[in-house]
């Protein structure tokens, strides 16, 4: 089967939804399929440097003056605006620049199957129309929100563009219908099915979880199964605000004296968050590793006591996966995509009440598993047998592959 897959980044380094499409494209060349990858300039070098790299299978559209000038602009915007607004209006551009290249490639290679993983947002419009093969968007995962009582503080005023944004993706996607045409919309969760378009027939909306975790970069580690003697709890992630880990300082200052936080991740918050953990007590115990390469990131969570994700904006958490591949139980936020894939018996879900409340919550936590290290063992082993039963990669992409025959079935 020929596939082409089409996205607006396609890199590990930027992980969230842009690592999906290199996953799918090594998964399905795996399975002996001829996948031809289509996404931007910027990602050149690194896609040269991947495992995925095909010179004459890797096709890129270059930068433009109206890409250029959107970046200048939002510079000197907050950030919750600039994430929120101007990266989504360059992500928007690079798509619609991309769908006209893709009808043309898919046409010069024969492709049987047009596949477009991300973005993932259901609200955004695909401008994949008039294709000359099937076309097969997903999964998505959104119709997120900040919870309630944390909406105000968190929001920066992000949630009344993302009302406006939604408002107007029904005007988009009336425009550019590509969702309403695709042979399937596969969605990872009822949420996010809520959150189509209206006018996507629900007879071609398929659900398949968003993540997965490729257990050859994932699981064994340099320790041989040993856990630390101390506990030590891991943080992994960007440094942004809605990833909320001032409250996860705030909340590890009050666990056992013993206990260690090491916080993996770069982004703009990291010089605030470095300055908030000196001020507590906690300070000679929380370590800022910055970005780490894959191997050493499976190192530090196959030793870890558990990993700790207090996001509250957090549709997908493929963090969670890798924790569990490599052993560790996860303990997060019980609001979007985590409550997908932790169990009672895999971690523990802290719901995002109060402030207070969700603080001192992820303090009995972390206090609960620093106590217990055989509990702690024991949801890691449960862990571990959750992604291998259902999270690989190679899962799912003998998945992806039974969708794509489906679809070629209906065709015929």
């Amino acid at each position: 089967m020929r596939v082409l897959i089409t996205s607006f980044n396609v890199s590990r380094r930027m992980g969230g939804e842009a690592v999906l499409p290199l996953h799918y494209a090594r998964e399905l060349r795996a399975l002996g399929h001829d996948v031809h990858v289509q996404t931007h300039a910027r990602v050149r070098d690194e896609l040269k440097n991947s495992e995925i790299w095909d010179e004459e299978r890797t096709h890129f559209i270059e930068d433009s003056l109206v890409e250029r000038a959107i970046h200048t602009i939002g510079k000197a915007a907050p950030g919750a605006i600039r994430e929120t607004v101007f990266i989504s209006a360059i992500n928007a551009v690079t798509m619609a620049r991309l769908a006209g290249a893709a009808r043309r490639l898919a046409r010069d290679i024969g492709a049987d199957i047009i596949h477009q993983p991300a973005p993932v947002s259901p609200h955004f419009p695909s401008f994949l129309t008039d294709m000359p093969a099937p076309v097969v968007i997903g999964p998505l995962n959104g119709g997120m929100s900040y919870p309630p009582a944390f909406e105000k503080e968190f929001s920066k005023g992000s949630q009344a563009v993302v009302r406006i944004g939604r408002m107007f993706s029904g005007v988009g996607n009336m425009l550019f219908p590509g969702k309403k045409r695709a042979a399937r919309v596969l969605v990872a969760n009822e949420r996010t099915q809520n959150s189509l378009p209206v006018g996507v027939p629900a007879e071609r909306v398929r659900l398949l979880v968003e993540n997965g975790v490729d257990l050859t970069l994932w699981g064994g580690g340099d320790n041989n199964g040993e856990k630390d003697h101390k506990p030590n709890f891991v943080f992994v992630g960007r440094l942004v605000w809605w990833k909320a880990v001032e409250l996860l300082i705030d909340a590890f200052a009050a666990v056992d004296a013993d206990a260690t936080l090491t916080i993996i991740g770069d982004g703009p918050e990291r010089a605030r968050l470095e300055k908030h953990a000196i001020a507590t007590p906690a300070f000679d115990r929380i370590f800022f590793e910055g970005f780490r390469p894959q191997s050493e990131i499976r190192n530090t969570l196959s030793r870890a006591r558990a990993l700790v994700l207090p996001s509250l904006r957090e549709c997908g958490g493929a963090v969670v996966l890798e924790a569990f591949a490599c052993g560790a139980p996860a303990i997060a936020t019980r609001w979007g995509g985590p409550e997908d894939y932790i169990t009672d018996d895999t971690g523990v879900l802290v719901a995002p009440d109060s402030r207070d409340g969700f603080i001192g919550a992820l303090t009995a936590a972390m206090n609960e598993l620093a106590k217990n290290p055989g509990k702690a063992h024991a949801m890691g082993e449960a862990a571990r047998r959750r992604v291998e039963d259902n999270f690989t990669w190679s899962a799912k992409a003998r998945q992806m592959t039974a969708i794509y025959e489906d679809v070629l079935a209906e065709a015929e």
